[in-house]
C-alpha cells in the first residue's frame, strides 16, 4: 500500500474544552472566500499597473474601448428608456442597425443589467465594476466546483478550495483576454457551473435547476458558454470512468488498492455498470437540450446575425511553437496569438503532483492527467481547433477556449492535495516538470522580465508552505504552523497572480490599439449632440473620436457601428458611398461628406477637436461645435429604375445614383509618379478617394489629408482637399508609405449649388411627415407620388415594408437602402424590422419551458411516490452523495494505511 500523504488540518477539530466545535459548511465558506479574494486580487493588479479607476491610464484596449464601454453606455440608456430604438432595432448606429443580435452577443448577462447604478457620465466605472464582479463570480463557482468534489465521508480543506478558486478566475487567460472582452468572462463563470450541473446529473439530482443554470449560461454569452458545455462534457466522462452512483468508488482493485470486503459499518460500494452510465448521459443530454431550448430566443437570433453579418476573410490556423506554449505557463507573459495558460506557479506546482501523487486513487491519476494532456494538445491541432470554436477560426485571438484548460488544471490540482501535502516524492517529480517546462520556454518571445524572477519567488514560498503544513499534520498541537502556511500558500499564489495582472496591462497599453478615458472631451460633444438633435426630423452625427460607436457612448444617429452582427449590405452599400472603415468591414465610420449627409438626412454634425495632446494617462479635453444644413427627410421618393450600385465602380457615381442627381465633376486623372492631374470647375471641391491608399494628399498650397487604407482591415474614407483654383487645375501631391494602390475615378470636384438644388427637389417630393417606433418607421408622402418611396436606412433581413394599407412584405433594395414601391395611389409608407430567427426562437424557447414544466412535474411525482413508499422507523438513504452513509471509501482517493 502507498504511504499516505500527510493530512492538511480541517477546521473540525474540538474545542478546547473538549466538546465538538460546530463546524461552518465548508460547501459555503469555500465560495464565499474566494470570491472577495479574487477580486482583492484583481484590484490590487489594477492599482498596481496604475489603471483607471485606480490610477490615471486607461484601461480602453482594443475592443474594450470601440465595443464594449460604448454598449454599456448605450445599454443604460435603453434600461431607463432614453434611447430612440428598443430591443429589436438600435436607431443610433449604422444609421439603423438590429440590436436583438447585439444584445445576446454583448448584453445579456445578467451583471450588465448593473450598469443602471452607476452615473451616465461614469460608464468606465461601471464597466470596471461589472468585469471584478465576474471574475469574483468565477472565483466563487470554481472553489464551489472543487469543495463538492471531496470524499463524502471527510471535510474539504475549504481554505485550498478557495485558494484554487481564486486561481482560476486569476489565470493568464483572464488578464490577458477576458478582462478586456468582458462579455467572454461569463464563459469563465459558466465552466465551474456547468460541471456542476453535470455532477448533478450523474447524481440524478436537481432535474430543474439544472437546465435553467445552462439556460443562463447560454443567454449570457452562448459563444464561451459552447465551450464550457464542452468542458464540461469531458469533466463528466472523466467523472463517469473514476466514479459510481453518488460519487462513491467501484469495488475495482485499481482503485481500492488491497480492498476486501467493505470496511465494519459500512454501506457496500455501488457498482457503476454501463446501464448507469446511459442513465447519466441521457439525463445530462437532456438537461443540455432543455437548457439550450431555453436560450434559444437569443441564441438564435445570433446566429442568425452572423449568416447575414460582414464575412471576415478567411483565417487559416497556425499552432504557436512550442516554446511559446510552454512559455505561456508562466507569468507575466501576455500575447493574443498564443494560449494564455497560467493559473499560478503554486498551483500549477500541485496539478503537477498529481501523476506521481500514490495517495490518489490509480484510475484517477491516468484519466485526469490524460485529460489535461489531450486538452493541451487540442489547442494545437486544426480539427480540435475547429471544434473548440463552433466550426470558424477566429479572426485574432485564436485560443479563446484556454480558461477551460485552466479549470481542468485546477481540477487537477485540488484532487492531487485536498487529501493532504503530496509526499516528498510527488512534490520532486511536479517541481522537476515544471523546471523542465519552464527550461523548454526560455526561447519564448512572450517571457517578460518579471516572469522567471515571479515564478521562482512563489515556487519557494508554496515549497515553504507545503513544508509547514507537512510539518503540522505531524504536529496535532502546533496552531501556528497551520496558518503559516496559509499565509505562505496565499502570499505566493495572490502576490505572483498581482504582478502577472499588472504586467500584463501594461504590455497591453504599449502593444495594442487603445482609446482615451471618457473626459470632458466626450461630455462636450454629448453635450452638443443632445442640443441639436431633433430625430427623426433629420440625423445628428457626433463626428468621429478616438475610440468607436460614438453614438452609442454620445448619442445622435450617425454612421459609426462597431459589431460583430454589422450586416454585410450595409458594410457594402457604405463602402461603395466612399465612407471607410475598421474591422474588415464590421466597424463602418463616419463621413464628413455633404452629399452623403443629404443622402441620409444628417442634418446636424458635431465637429470637434481635443485641445491637447490625446495620452493615456489623462482624460482628453476638447471643444465641440454642432453645424447644421438642411437636409431631405429619411424618406424620398425617386424614379423607378436601376436599383444596384458597384462598389468598386466610382464612389462619387454611386453618390450621385442614390441622390437622384449628378452634383461632381468627374474628370479625368493624370498619374505621374506622386502627383495627380486633372481639371474642374474653379470654385468646387476636391474630394479625394483611394480606400486602400496609406499616406497622405495635398491640394497645391493646401495642407496635407491624412489616409489609413491598410486592405482589407481598414479601408480609408474620402476627404476634402481643398477648393479648385481660378485656373481649373487641380495637382494632388500623393506622399505614400507604402506603393499607391488608387481607384479609376480618385477625384471628384463638388459643385455646392446643384447639391443644393437636389437637397430641395428631394425635400419637396419627399416625406411631409415622418415618425418614428422602437423598431418601426412611418412616412407621410405627397398625393399622386409614383416611382420609389427609399428609407435612408440600410436594407437587412428583417425589414418589412407596406405602401398604404398593402400588408407588409420583405422590404426591397434601392441601392443598398430601404425601398417601397409606389404606385401613385399611396400616401403612407411604413416599415418594421424584426430579428431574423426571433419567431423561430419564440418557438423553440416555449417548447423547451413546457418540456422544462413537464420535467418539474415528473420529479414532484416521483418525490410524493418516494415518500409515500418510506417506512417509519427504517432509515432512508438520501440522492445526496454529502449526506449518505459513508463506505468508508471514494473514487478519487486511495484508502490512508491506518494505524500509522
Amino acid at each position: 500500500m502507498p504511504p499516505a500523504a500527510t493530512p492538511v488540518p480541517t477546521p473540525d477539530r474540538e474545542g478546547a474544552r473538549g466538546g465538538p466545535r460546530r463546524a461552518r459548511d465548508p460547501r459555503l465558506l469555500a465560495p464565499a472566500v474566494a470570491g472577495p479574494l479574487t477580486a482583492a486580487v484583481f484590484v490590487l493588479a489594477t492599482a498596481l499597473a496604475r489603471s483607471h479607476p485606480l490610477g490615471p491610464y486607461t484601461r480602453n484596449v482594443v475592443d474594450l474601448g470601440q465595443q464594449y464601454l460604448p454598449y454599456h453606455a448605450y445599454w443604460r440608456a435603453f434600461l431607463l428608456g432614453d434611447t430612440h430604438g428598443d430591443a429589436f432595432l438600435n436607431w443610433n448606429s449604422g444609421f439603423g442597425a438590429g440590436f436583438l443580435g447585439d444584445i445576446g452577443t454583448y448584453l445579456s448577462s445578467p451583471f450588465s443589467l448593473l450598469v443602471v447604478l452607476f452615473p451616465a457620465d461614469r460608464p468606465e466605472l461601471a464597466l470596471y465594476a461589472i468585469t471584478v464582479l465576474k471574475i469574483a463570480a468565477a472565483g466563487a463557482a470554481m472553489a464551489a466546483l472543487l469543495i463538492r468534489l471531496r470524499p463524502a465521508d471527510r471535510t474539504g480543506p475549504w481554505p485550498l478550495a478557495a485558494l484554487l478558486g481564486a486561481a482560476y478566475a486569476l489565470s493568464g487567460w483572464t488578464f490577458n483576454h477576458g478582462a478586456s472582452v468582458p462579455m467572454w468572462l461569463d464563459g469563465l463563470i459558466a465552466f465551474p457551473l456547468l460541471c456542476l450541473v453535470a455532477e448533478w446529473a450523474r447524481a440524478g439530482r436537481r432535474p430543474v435547476l439544472g437546465p435553467l443554470v445552462f439556460a443562463l449560461a447560454w443567454t449570457a454569452n452562448f459563444y464561451t458558454a459552447y465551450m464550457a458545455t464542452l468542458g464540461a462534457a469531458l469533466f463528466l466522462a472523466v467523472r463517469l470512468f473514476t466514479t459510481g452512483p453518488g460519487g462513491s468508488a467501484e469495488a475495482d482493485p485499481g482503485t481500492i488498492a488491497g480492498a476486501g470486503a467493505p470496511a465494519a459499518g459500512s454501506a457496500a460500494v455501488p457498482k457503476a455498470t454501463a446501464r448507469w452510465r446511459l442513465a447519466v448521459l441521457l439525463r445530462a443530454g437532456w438537461t443540455v437540450g432543455l437548457g439550450v431550448g431555453l436560450a434559444a430566443p437569443l441564441v438564435l437570433v445570433v446566429f442568425s446575425g452572423t449568416k447575414y453579418a460582414d464575412p471576415t476573410p478567411e483565417t487559416v490556423f497556425a499552432p504557436a511553437s512550442w516554446a511559446e506554449l510552454f512559455g505561456r505557463f508562466l507569468p507575466a507573459t501576455a500575447n493574443v496569438d498564443t494560449p494564455a495558460l497560467s493559473i499560478g506557479t503554486p498551483a500549477l506546482l500541485l496539478a503537477l503532483t498529481l501523476p506521481f501523487n500514490r495517495a490518489v486513487a490509480p484510475r484517477v491519476r491516468l484519466a485526469w492527467t490524460a485529460l489535461t494532456v489531450l486538452v493541451t494538445l487540442s489547442l494545437q491541432w486544426g480539427p480540435t481547433h475547429l471544434l473548440w470554436h463552433a466550426g470558424a477560426s477566429p479572426n485574432g485571438n485564436p485560443y479563446r477556449q484556454t480558461f477551460v484548460l485552466s479549470g481542468l488544471l485546477l481540477i487537477a490540482a485540488w484532487l492531487s492535495a485536498a487529501p493532504g501535502v503530496p509526499r516528498p516524492a510527488a512534490l520532486l517529480g511536479a517541481t522537476a516538470l515544471l523546471g523542465a517546462l519552464a527550461l523548454a520556454a526560455r526561447t519564448s518571445a512572450d517571457i517578460d522580465a518579471w516572469s522567471y524572477p515571479a515564478a521562482a519567488a512563489a515556487l519557494l514560498l508554496a515549497l515553504a508552505a507545503l513544508l509547514l503544513a507537512a510539518r503540522a499534520g505531524r504536529s496535532a498541537a502546533s496552531r501556528v504552523l497551520p496558518v503559516a502556511a496559509a499565509v505562505a500558500l496565499l502570499a505566493a499564489q495572490a502576490g505572483e497572480a498581482a504582478v502577472s495582472g499588472m504586467r500584463t496591462e501594461r504590455q497591453q497599453r504599449a502593444d495594442v490599439a487603445w482609446a482615451p478615458r471618457i473626459g470632458p472631451w466626450q461630455r462636450a460633444v454629448a453635450a452638443e449632440v443632445a442640443r441639436a438633435d431633433a430625430w427623426p426630423a433629420y440625423r445628428t452625427d457626433p463626428g468621429p473620436l478616438p475610440g468607436g460607436n460614438e453614438p452609442l457612448l454620445l448619442g445622435g444617429e450617425g454612421a459609426d457601428a462597431y459589431s460583430s452582427l454589422t450586416t454585410e449590405n450595409t458594410s457594402r452599400t457604405l463602402d461603395s458611398l466612399g465612407f471607410g472603415h475598421y474591422a474588415k468591414g464590421r466597424h463602418p465610420e463616419t463621413l464628413d461628406n455633404p452629399v452623403a449627409d443629404a443622402i441620409f438626412s444628417v442634418g446636424a454634425r458635431i465637429r470637434s477637436e481635443p485641445t491637447g495632446p490625446v495620452r493615456q494617462d489623462a482624460a482628453p479635453r476638447g471643444t465641440a461645435t454642432a453645424t447644421t444644413t438642411p437636409v431631405p427627410p429619411l424618406v424620398t421618393v425617386h424614379p423607378a429604375g436601376n436599383a444596384t450600385v458597384d462598389p468598386e465602380d466610382s464612389a462619387f457615381r454611386n453618390q450621385e445614383l442614390l441622390l437622384g442627381s449628378s452634383v461632381y465633376a468627374l474628370p479625368a486623372v493624370r498619374r505621374t509618379g506622386t502627383t495627380l492631374t486633372a481639371r474642374c470647375p474653379a470654385g468646387t471641391e476636391v474630394w479625394f478617394w483611394a480606400p486602400e491608399y496609406h499616406g497622405t494628399a495635398a491640394l497645391a498650397g493646401g495642407a496635407p489629408a491624412d489616409f489609413d487604407g491598410r486592405p482589407p482591415a481598414v479601408r480609408a474614407p474620402m476627404r476634402a482637399l481643398g477648393t479648385v483654383p481660378a485656373g481649373g487645375e487641380v495637382r494632388v501631391r500623393l506622399a505614400p508609405e507604402r506603393a499607391p494602390a488608387l481607384p479609376r475615378q480618385s477625384v471628384g470636384c463638388l459643385d455646392r449649388a446643384r447639391l443644393a438644388a437636389a437637397v430641395a427637389r428631394l425635400t419637396a417630393t419627399g416625406a411631409t411627415e415622418v415618425t418614428t417606433t422602437g423598431h418601426g418607421l412611418t412616412a407621410e408622402l405627397p398625393p399622386g407620388s409614383t416611382g420609389v418611396a427609399v428609407v435612408a436606412v440600410p436594407r437587412a433581413t428583417g425589414w418589412r415594408c407596406a405602401a398604404g394599407d398593402a400588408a407588409p412584405v420583405s422590404a426591397r433594395s434601392h441601392r443598398g437602402l430601404l425601398a417601397v414601391p409606389l404606385d401613385g395611389r399611396a400616401t403612407r409608407v411604413s416599415c418594421s424590422f424584426r430579428p431574423p430567427g426571433v419567431r423561430l426562437g419564440a418557438a423553440a424557447g416555449a417548447a423547451a419551458l413546457l418540456a422544462l414544466l413537464a420535467t418539474a412535474l415528473l420529479a414532484r411525482h416521483r418525490a410524493r411516490r418516494a415518500g409515500a413508499g418510506s417506512h417509519p422507523g427504517r432509515q432512508e438513504f438520501t440522492s445526496r452523495p454529502h449526506e449518505a452513509r459513508s463506505s468508508g471509501r471514494n473514487a478519487d482517493y486511495a484508502p490512508r494505511r491506518t494505524g500509522a
